[in-house]
């Protein structure tokens, strides 16, 4: 039986498709190997949003390479798609696929088998305006599943190259993506995650259909399915509609990740960011009436080109009017190719580091005082693994609102929804005690 090693960078669209190439392998009868076996065959799909990221793939398929000189070495992922010629000049590379026509990779491994010479098969990008449908019927590691909805944006902020690598929007089939929810809910998930590279933009290339209408049908229409999680929305996203089914369902976890980037309009408006934060403010307000315990967390660029002081001191003040229950804090990182890289006015390197530390200060203060409202209150919470090696009683594991819980369980309580008490606000880590399980019998009483 031939082997098949993965090694996946980046982010969670990544891990989704890696599960989704793995279905691939498996069906033409493949054994899955850790990465640093021996393999017959060895699938890197890479990250490109940074240059670190760029330089990180290049080790793995370097490792790769050195691990089974005779193995077939196969690059896929948005590394791949911006820059194949790249990654064809390193010696023992064999196989470059970009971010569609994955299904294409196991006929090019055997042609490759039999005439030894390198395919590059990426294709331009941009060109591309249909979704690639992937089967992930079940996930190798984890309790949590995705379920990738769309691919690509349109946007093109300044800071960012994922167009270039993903191309445009392009929404998955509804009956497919409700096809795949069932499959996930009947393999044993409780919480589906819905992802994407631009998630709740969901629709804007259809015409009778739309985000919030999915999120209608798949708390109707997917039998036993339990939670649904939006893994990021935009301000300009967050219609009307939309604050109308979070506040009427049952199943959307009152979590949502709203990517804010930057509190300063000037910023804002550098980075090509499509809101300003006067409408970002009303967009929250709006939905924190629908959703008074609704959690927010949110990504933060610092040290833009030109970001002065005060453009600063107005990201840190904003952030303190939002109060968010959890931040993502970022420096900014000259991306090749991006626009933002060729700005005058870059930001020196230690003034970033020590905004990016007070911008975790006040993340860690925020997150804290989010979850210490919850003192005392029994939450729901999916445990997803053992929080100590030494003691398999201690779980941890995300509430619906996303607060990150420490509890003594048992090990077949890991993917049940579980009741927890939470005794002791605290972060990373908040800490519990069990209550009881959540199962179907339980509800009915």
């Amino acid at each position: 039986m031939p082997t098949v090693a993965f090694h996946t960078l980046g982010c969670k669209v990544n891990h989704y498709e890696t599960e989704g190439i793995w279905q691939k392998f498996k069906n033409e009868g493949y054994e899955r190997v850790e990465f640093d076996h021996h393999a017959d065959v060895y699938v890197i799909n890479t990250c490109t949003v940074t240059n670190t990221g760029d330089k990180k793939s290049r080790q793995v398929i370097r490792r790769a390479i050195r691990s089974n000189p005779e193995g077939v070495v196969c690059v896929t992922g948005c590394y791949a798609q911006t820059s194949p010629g790249e990654i064809m000049e390193i010696p023992g590379v064999d196989i470059v696929v970009g971010t569609q026509d994955r299904g294409k990779m196991i006929q090019y491994i055997e042609e490759h088998q039999e005439h030894r010479q390198p395919i590059n098969g990426v294709s331009n990008i941009m060109k591309n305006r249909v979704f690639e449908e992937m089967d992930v019927p079940a996930f190798t590691d984890r309790t949590r599943a995705s379920l990738k909805i769309q691919e690509g944006c349109n946007n093109f902020c300044t800071f960012c190259i994922i167009p270039w690598s993903r191309g445009l929007l392009r929404s998955r089939d509804p009956e497919n993506v409700l096809k795949q929810a069932q499959q996930l809910v009947d393999a044993g998930y409780k919480e589906v995650v819905l992802t994407g590279i631009h998630t709740a933009g969901y629709g804007e290339d259809m015409k009778d259909y739309n985000f919030a209408q999915l999120l209608r049908d798949l708390e109707s229409k997917v039998d036993g399915l339990k939670r649904i999680r939006i893994s990021s929305i935009e301000a300009s996203q967050i219609t009307d509609e939309v604050i109308e089914v979070l506040d009427q369902s049952e199943k959307v976890v009152p979590h949502l990740h709203i990517p804010l980037q930057a509190g300063s309009d000037t910023v804002l408006e550098r980075m090509r960011r499509k809101y300003s934060t006067d409408f970002y403010r009303q967009r929250v307000e709006k939905i924190q009436q629908a959703l008074p315990k609704l959690a927010i967390t949110s990504d933060v660029i610092v040290g833009f080109p030109g970001e002065t002081d005060e453009e600063f001191q107005e990201t840190v003040d904003f952030i303190k009017e939002i109060g968010y229950s959890e931040l993502h804090v970022f420096p900014f990182s000259r991306r090749t190719g991006t626009p933002a890289a060729r700005m005058d006015n870059q930001v020196d390197e230690d003034i970033k580091n020590e905004r990016v530390q007070q911008l975790i200060n006040l993340s860690n203060e925020q997150a804290l005082a989010y979850a210490k409202q919850f003192e005392d209150k029994v939450i729901e919470v999916i445990p997803e693994e053992t929080a100590d090696e030494e003691n398999p009683h201690l779980l941890v594991g995300y509430s619906d609102n996303y607060l990150k819980v420490k509890f003594e369980g048992t090990q077949d309580m890991i993917g049940e929804i579980v009741r927890v008490k939470l005794t002791k606000a605290g972060y990373p880590y908040n800490e519990g005690k069990f209550v009881r399980v959540m199962d179907d019998a339980a509800l009915q009483i």
